[in-house]
């Protein structure tokens, strides 16, 4: 059950730029979240308001201590808002440089023959990387098969897979080509149980959007999100990372700060727009609960985010109104099957008889964007084995509404025939 009304749905849209209308294509549903979430419109203004500022962070003056404040406040807001234990927060390039730079240098502090321990769900940054300073480090790279049914990867199957000798194991919270989520924290519990000094390593990217970010209960070492994927903007990343990581070798100026894992100085605007993701996530949570601590408002916004997708998914796969759901649209397969728990906010799907390019592209002249998902580098691991050349990406996030949903399933039945 949505806690999300449409008074407050219509509240949620006004903070969100280009929320029904893109600059060159004029009128549109934006079901493409999981390329790229909606930008907040305080994300834009403080985007445009730091570009402005010529100071740089450390110096002695007023502009420059104003920027230092700015950032650790923005640190501070994640690590309430992730529920993060010590540790550190630091931006980077992306996602994918983030989780390149943690996996090289969690490989390069572990042991030589250990063993990488990852999964055929994870998206090609992580599987890259390990393969990499797996290799490098002379270690052996293991990855765990996903579930081809359900598009994802248990708790049960890591417990399978762990040995004593895993240096470092990597997990993805949520995949963004079937929208599977992960129990990360049976996972990572399941890799201690064997393992007890692994070194894990998350990547968060696609799930950072649908909320409920508690690193207290993962026990994990890092973890990483892009923030564009969570109402923010492109250009940079976000990392934690716990003590004992921070404590291994890394890239880092001679005599400088020991803990310090930025390269250079980073934009401040950057940071200060996680504070205008905080401040909105906090603003939603108190909408949809009586909570007063800031911690459990960031937890209401989560649950209340969760269960709004469920609603949208379940209409997209079951139907609304009297129009059929894409279980019910003879000729379309949906990834991970139709009625999944873990399913997070997007759906993905193929038509019998008509191309996933075309599906798309048909779609789009209807003013809904979706996204074409090939066999290649990006999502083959998880195509490949379905027999799949491609599918149809459908990703929503709680800005979205069942109206949106319905137009969507009326072109659908359309497309199919």
């Amino acid at each position: 059950m949505t806690q999300i009304t449409d008074a407050l749905l219509d509240k949620i849209r006004t903070r969100f730029a280009q929320v029904d209308t893109c600059s060159q294509q004029g009128s549109r549903i934006f079901f493409e979240n999981a390329g790229g979430a909606l930008t907040l419109n305080a994300v834009v203004e403080t985007s445009a308001r730091y570009a402005a500022i010529p100071d740089n962070q450390g110096r002695n003056n007023p502009g420059s201590h104003e920027l230092v404040r700015v950032i650790t406040k923005a640190k501070d807001d994640m690590r309430v808002f992730m529920n993060a234990p010590g540790g550190q927060f630091f931006a980077g390039e992306s996602g994918t440089e983030l989780l390149f730079r943690l996996i090289m240098n969690a490989c390069l502090g572990s042991p030589e023959g250990g063993t990488v321990l990852g999964s055929t769900l994870e998206h090609p940054a992580t599987r890259s990387a390990c393969a990499r300073w797996a290799g490098v480090a002379r270690q052996n790279h293991v990855l765990i098969p996903h579930d081809n049914a359900t598009g994802t990867v248990t708790a049960e199957a890591y417990a399978r897979a762990v040995t004593p000798d895993t240096v470092v194991a990597t997990i993805v919270h949520t995949s963004p080509v079937t929208g599977m989520g992960v129990d990360l924290a049976a996972c990572a519990a399941a890799i201690r149980e064997v393992a007890p000094g692994c070194l894990i390593i998350v990547d968060g990217i696609q799930h950072a959007a649908h909320g409920r970010i508690d690193l207290t209960a993962y026990g994990a070492d890092g973890y990483v999100i892009s923030p564009y994927k969570m109402f923010s903007r492109h250009g940079y990343g976000l990392a934690w990372i716990s003590d004992r990581l921070t404590g291994l070798p890394h890239n880092s100026l001679i005599d400088g700060p020991e803990d310090n894992w930025e390269m250079g100085t980073r934009d401040t605007g950057s940071y200060a727009t996680l504070s205008d993701v905080a401040d909105y996530l906090e603003w939603l949570g108190g909408e949809v609960s009586g909570a007063t601590d800031r911690r459990k408002k960031f937890v209401a916004a989560g649950e209340a985010i969760h269960a709004h997708e469920k609603a949208l998914t379940d209409a997209m796969i079951h139907g609304t109104g009297n129009l059929p759901g894409l279980a019910e649209i003879e000729g379309v397969t949906i990834l991970g099957g139709a009625d999944n728990p873990a399913r997070e906010g997007l759906v993905s799907l193929a038509v019998d008889t008509v191309p996933s390019e075309e599906v798309v592209k048909r779609l789009n002249e209807q003013g809904i964007r979706t996204h074409l998902r090939k066999a290649d580098h990006y999502s083959g691991n998880i195509l490949t084995p379905l027999g799949m050349e491609a599918c149809v990406r459908v990703s929503m996030c709680h800005y979205n509404s069942i109206g949106e949903v319905a137009k969507f399933l009326a072109v659908m039945k359309e497309i199919a025939g």
